[in-house]
């Protein structure tokens, strides 16, 4: 900064920013070169190449909670502390993107951020759809958005999302919203919500991430009963390739989990059960973890004496044997036979075990 190089070369020659201020012998001058600090000062608040979140909560005095990026603001899970109830996130950021807060009970907010922006974040612990984001439009945007929707019922909430996106296609916001609303939701209305991906897509047709989920729902059409798994390929954690031709057993399962959430870990349990109760001839199992760091899945493998093939390359929604199945939530899976034809896909974890057992008997 020009003026803070001055300044520097006015203290090697002993002279303080007040001695200096008196050799300006114009009071008027003084007045607005005084204007003209504050106000450089001022907009140096927010550092270009950074993103910053500022928050404060209610009811939440210490603590700690995750943020990721579905489209690559950053490369892994961060943990943000909480102390005294407040909390700053500072990340090298040179472009926009979106980041998602998790919290210890599996709610998330999104927020959308830029370089040199900085956001303030607040609101009570105990009401976590009531939380404000504050600091750019498109956040004022998701904010009503959420706001909007906390009391509506499932079918109301897709057609604001609709309507959402249909109004706002050239943001962040509404991929996010496409992607929490409509894709890891299973959609019902397939052509409607790629019609809804594509006028996002013409809108942002530079949006790599925008790119990305319309080929996975290009390859969710894959995703019919009855009809062959894709072909894919994926070396597991522990190096070892893993492809379609390697599910020759009775039954299949392809799953994808997360350590920050708590239905799919539950899911691989309920595998590890099912595994030995049935033999690994009879029922095989590889999984994909949406993780940003093998630690953690590791960690919770060998804690829960998980032995079967694991994905974790660290690329989360852009592990490519993903788009290749048309897997788009977590959890999620998919079940095939013996000669590698979908029995059935996406189920909730009783559904899961009871089609299991269905197959086995």
């Amino acid at each position: 900064m020009g003026w803070a190089y001055d300044m520097d070369e006015k203290r090697r020659q002993g002279k303080t920013l007040a001695g200096w201020l008196h050799l300006m012998s114009a009071p008027v001058f003084s007045i607005f070169y005084f204007l003209f600090l504050i106000s450089l000062f001022s907009s140096c608040g927010s550092e270009s190449g950074y993103f910053r979140i500022d928050g404060e909560f209610k009811g939440f005095n210490q603590g700690e909670f995750y943020v990721y990026s579905p489209d690559g603001g950053i490369r892994r899970l961060d943990t943000i502390k909480v102390q005294r109830g407040k909390f700053t996130y500072r990340v090298p950021l040179d472009t926009t993107a979106t980041f998602v807060l998790v919290f210890p009970n599996y709610s998330e907010i999104p927020v959308f951020g830029a370089s040199g922006a900085k956001l303030e974040l607040e609101g009570d612990a105990s009401h976590l759809k009531e939380i404000e984001v504050n600091g750019s439009e498109e956040n004022d945007l998701m904010t009503a958005f959420r706001l909007k929707i906390s009391n509506m019922t499932p079918p109301e909430i897709t057609n604001a999302a609709s309507d959402f996106i249909q109004k706002n296609p050239h943001t962040l916001a509404a991929i996010y919203v496409l992607t929490k609303y409509f894709i890891q939701a299973e959609p019902d209305d397939y052509q409607m919500t790629f019609a809804l991906a594509k006028n996002i897509q013409n809108a942002s047709p530079q949006n790599k991430h925008i790119a990305k989920i319309v080929s996975y729902l290009e390859g969710m059409k894959n995703l019919r009963d009855k009809s062959l798994i894709p072909k894919f390929t994926a070396i597991d954690i522990k190096g070892k390739p893993i492809s379609n031709s390697d599910l020759y057993s009775k039954v299949n399962v392809i799953t994808t989990w997360a350590t920050w959430n708590y239905e799919s870990m539950n899911i691989q349990r309920e595998l590890k059960r099912m595994e030995k109760e049935n033999g690994v001839n009879n029922l095989k199992i590889v999984s994909i973890c949406l993780d940003a760091s093998d630690k953690e899945c590791r960690k919770m493998m060998d804690r829960d004496s998980i032995t079967w093939s694991n994905v974790c390359d660290g690329r989360m929604w852009e592990t490519p044997a993903l788009v290749k199945l048309g897997l788009t939530k977590v959890p999620d899976n998919i079940i095939t036979d013996s000669k590698g034809r979908i029995i059935a896909h996406s189920l909730p974890v009783s559904k899961l075990k009871e089609e299991i057992e269905k197959l086995m008997n």
